[in-house]
């Protein structure tokens, strides 16, 4: 079978690149359906740390994107938001994808703090979390802690299930999220070395790999070495719990995400909007299912993302994807080639790629309203342009 084309034969915009049947009878079951979206939050101190990411133009910046994001996300360009999107080094927010298509298409959103250094402007959940410390300290989160996010994500995944979605949406926005992710998947014995993305067009690899390599030698659970094996982490207890993995590395997002998955797979269909992270999130799931007799149904979850991390040439997100395993990787095929905002064309330079679900929502456009390359490129960039006067008039006010 070939990829789905939706709207036009000749612009594929959802592509599958791994697990191919069962991604297409996915796409194939949810065609014409109003999903839900739930964006949970997280933090790390990890996205502190200079050049670990260009999700802010500095570490300040980085310390509120997720707040800024989730405002964004619920009310859209405003005059004078509480948290205005933080300046990127070059580009911009992955937001404006989100909010064009969640407003575009009428699309119900749910926001949740699992654990930030200041609450949202904006109406959230709060699991009551923390956010966490950075990953080389092989500390990230108190056990008991990690142990509630997760009964808090199994909790939400089965009320927002109960919505009656046609399938629920997962995204995430934690700063330096793609370090976190490395450093679970290393935990769970996955070869993710060199594999991950990054908000910068080159992946920062060796820094994220370093990180990871004196996070898990800290927490005690792991032997690692950076000049033997970069792929085989050698746990010094026989089999650490994917919970120690998540206290001692992880963020909590990722453990809130995995327990929504879990619970809402048994009754509807699952689409973690991310990259790397989400195939973090999947792999950390399926283990946590194992290990504690979880009931779950992996033909309902896929994970969704941009063409510009399924493509990045500087990691192997399908690569990574067929390392995790039976997980189908899709990713929307939307381009900003031909945007008239330099902002948007940056992403076609590889820098920014994703975030706050912006893949997921972007392949939900299609399935939804089966919106053509031009829609989605039309609702994006008169977000933008209204983005874009609203900052301008507000910098002359303060002037």
């Amino acid at each position: 079978m070939s990829p789905l084309l939706c709207a036009s034969a000749s612009y594929p915009l959802v592509r599958v690149y791994t697990q191919k049947l069962q991604g297409e009878r996915w796409l194939e079951r949810h065609q014409g359906q109003l999903p839900v979206f739930a964006c949970v939050l997280g933090f790390t101190e990890t996205g502190l740390l200079p050049g670990i990411s260009a999700a802010g133009a500095t570490p300040a910046d980085r310390q509120y994107t997720a707040i800024a994001d989730a405002e964004f996300l619920y009310h859209g360009p405003q005059t004078h938001p509480a948290y205005p999107l933080p300046p990127l080094i070059v580009g911009a927010s992955p937001a404006l994808i989100s909010r064009a298509i969640l407003a575009g298409q009428q699309i119900p959103l749910y926001l949740f703090n699992a654990g930030l250094p200041s609450p949202p402007a904006v109406p959230a959940i709060d699991l009551h979390g923390v956010p966490a410390s950075c990953v080389s300290q092989g500390k990230a989160m108190a056990l008991p802690i990690v142990e509630r996010l997760l009964q808090q994500g199994l909790l939400w995944g089965e009320k927002l299930a109960a919505t009656e979605p046609g399938y629920l949406i997962l995204g995430e926005c934690v700063v330096g999220g793609t370090t976190t992710a490395l450093a679970v998947l290393a935990g769970l014995g996955i070869a993710a070395a060199g594999k991950v993305n990054s908000s910068h067009p080159d992946c920062n690899h060796d820094q994220k790999w370093s990180l990871v390599q004196a996070g898990l030698q800290r927490s005690g659970l792991w032997t690692l070495s950076l000049e033997e094996e970069k792929t085989d982490p050698t746990p010094h207890t026989p089999h650490p719990t994917p919970l120690q993995i998540v206290a001692a590395v992880g963020d909590p997002m990722q453990i809130v995400v995995a327990g929504m998955a879990i619970a809402a797979s048994r009754t509807c269909g699952v689409l973690l909007a991310g990259g790397t992270q989400m195939l973090a999130v999947y792999a950390l799931l399926r283990a946590i299912a194992d290990s504690h007799y979880l009931a779950w149904q992996p033909d309902q979850i896929v994970v969704g993302t941009t063409r510009w991390v399924a493509d990045d040439r500087t990691g192997d997100t399908v690569g990574l994807a067929k390392l995790v395993g039976d997980v189908p990787l899709l990713a929307t095929q939307l381009s900003f080639a031909s945007s008239r905002y330099e902002q948007l064309r940056a992403y076609e330079q590889g820098f920014v790629k994703e975030g706050v679900g912006a893949g997921g929502c972007a392949i939900a456009a299609c399935l939804y309203k089966h919106w053509s390359q031009a829609e989605l490129l039309e609702a994006i960039e008169t977000l933008a342009e209204q983005h874009q006067q609203l900052s301008r008039r507000r910098l002359k006010h303060h002037n």
